[in-house]
């Protein structure tokens, strides 16, 4: 969503603010999940929001069993959420709960109902509404709510390894998943996991799509390059050309951090869906909106406070984000659908698993059980420093260092994911995966 008319640079300022804050109320943005949900339903859907709605409302009403994931993450958050009316749901007793303590959210239920019934104007005027307001002392206002429209968008596209890939233009980080496959491709890697060189080329890729990710990403209406621009031919046959099968070369993004949810799904008559939704920092803002059950995402920390930057901060503006679920086809019909959590993570992952699928030849659950790689880096002009997983052959590892890399052996990493991925064969297949990192699943069914 966009920022409310409420936010203020000065005002960030004058509470010693030179950076964006990671949690503040000025990092709500105008919340636009549950219009997203009702556009896709109403374009897509064939059954109604309360029906769609109803197994979420009795998870909530009945509870289930938290994961140690979970439990780990609400331990961490237990002070910044103290006191707030809706934490009595996730903290029963006022006690950090345990893996497998069954959690009920009768406040969230109460509003999932709402919207059941109401549809939008439940969530974007009313009590909810008036939550909203308050609880971020009206950086985001009423009218901002009332106001906020989903806006369907013509996809980023590429082709690559035979397939066309798909995925949210800018303000989304999306477009850095396909032009590091595309750079890939042109680089001539060889067709083994276990060679260094793959990993040199596709790390490589990675870093010359994204170095200036933090120059030009931003709200499309204000960014300088257009996704067309930043995907021309020309430009990553020029970042490709740059890259050497010996040498680390390319500087490393900005980190931007993340907490995401996201999943994939295809229905009895083909229909796919690559679905992401967030609220960024886990919890994000840390921000109740009063006693609704509902948490207020920090999307808005993807701004910048620098004057003149197409990514500054400005009511009406929408922030630089991380989202970048993908969809691809062949020859027109529906062939992949690949995305995952991870914040600036997300392509460094999602090239690694379709150079697995697509160029390797792997099915999903080989390439989902294959080590990775993924760089954090907290500048430009910085050494590529990979974390790599230690079940990555060390002939990888050493490969890496002579080409100029410090790779840092690290456990399996829960935060490299999940990934999900349902693969359509020719013979209309569907091959669905679970990234064994995460504790998810993947489910068949009607």
């Amino acid at each position: 969503g966009r920022a409310g008319a409420g936010v203020s640079v000065r005002a960030l300022r004058a509470e010693g603010h030179d950076d964006m804050p990671y949690r503040h109320p000025a990092t709500v943005t105008v919340p636009g999940c549950v219009d997203g949900w009702i556009a896709l339903l109403d374009r897509f859907g064939t059954r109604s929001l309360g029906e769609v709605l109803a197994p979420a409302i009795r998870l909530a009403e009945d509870g289930f069993p938290i994961s140690a994931e979970m439990a780990l993450n609400l331990a961490a958050i237990a002070d910044l959420l103290d006191g707030q009316a809706s934490a009595f749901e996730l903290y029963p007793d006022g006690a950090v709960p345990a893996e497998g303590t069954v959690v009920t959210r009768p406040a969230l239920a109460e509003t999932m109902q709402a919207i059941a019934r109401d549809g939008r104007e439940a969530f974007y005027s009313g009590p909810v509404a008036e939550a909203i307001v308050e609880s971020t002392g009206a950086t985001v206002t009423a009218p901002d709510l009332m106001g906020n429209r989903p806006d369907w968008v013509a996809g980023a596209r590429l082709d690559v390894f035979g397939e066309t890939a798909w995925t949210i233009p800018p303000n989304s980080q999306g477009y850095i998943t396909l032009a590091t496959l595309a750079i890939f491709e042109q680089l001539g890697a060889p067709r083994t996991f276990d060679d260094p060189d793959f990993h040199h080329l596709l790390i490589e890729a990675y870093r010359s799509a994204a170095w200036d990710r933090g120059i030009h990403l931003a709200d499309p209406e204000h960014m300088t390059a257009s996704v067309d621009e930043l995907l021309h031919p020309l430009r990553l046959a020029e970042r490709a050309f740059a890259i050497t099968s010996g040498t680390a070369r390319w500087p490393s993004p900005f980190p931007l951090p993340g907490g995401t949810a996201y999943l994939c799904t295809i229905d009895d008559a083909g229909t796919g869906v690559s679905f992401m939704q967030s609220n960024f920092g886990g919890i994000g803002s840390g921000i109740s909106a009063g006693a609704t059950g509902v948490w207020l995402h920090n999307r808005g920390a993807g701004f910048t406070l620098t004057e003149g930057h197409p990514n500054e901060l400005a009511p009406g503006r929408r922030p630089a984000h991380t989202l970048a679920p993908s969809l691809w086809t062949r020859d027109g019909h529906l062939s992949m659908l690949l995305g995952s959590r991870g914040g600036d993570l997300q392509p460094q992952l999602l090239a690694q698993l379709a150079a697995n699928l697509l160029y390797l030849g792997m099915d999903p659950v080989e390439a989902q059980s294959m080590p990775r790689w993924a760089l954090d880096a907290f500048g430009p002009d910085t050494p590529s420093l990979p974390e790599v997983e230690d079940t990555m052959p060390s002939t990888v590892i050493d490969g890496l260092r002579s080409r100029g890399h410090a790779p840092i052996s690290v456990p399996a990493q829960r935060a490299w994911g999940p990934v999900s991925i349902i693969r359509i064969a020719d013979d209309g297949t569907r091959h669905a995966a679970a990234d064994p990192r995460v504790s998810t699943a993947s489910v068949a069914g009607s």
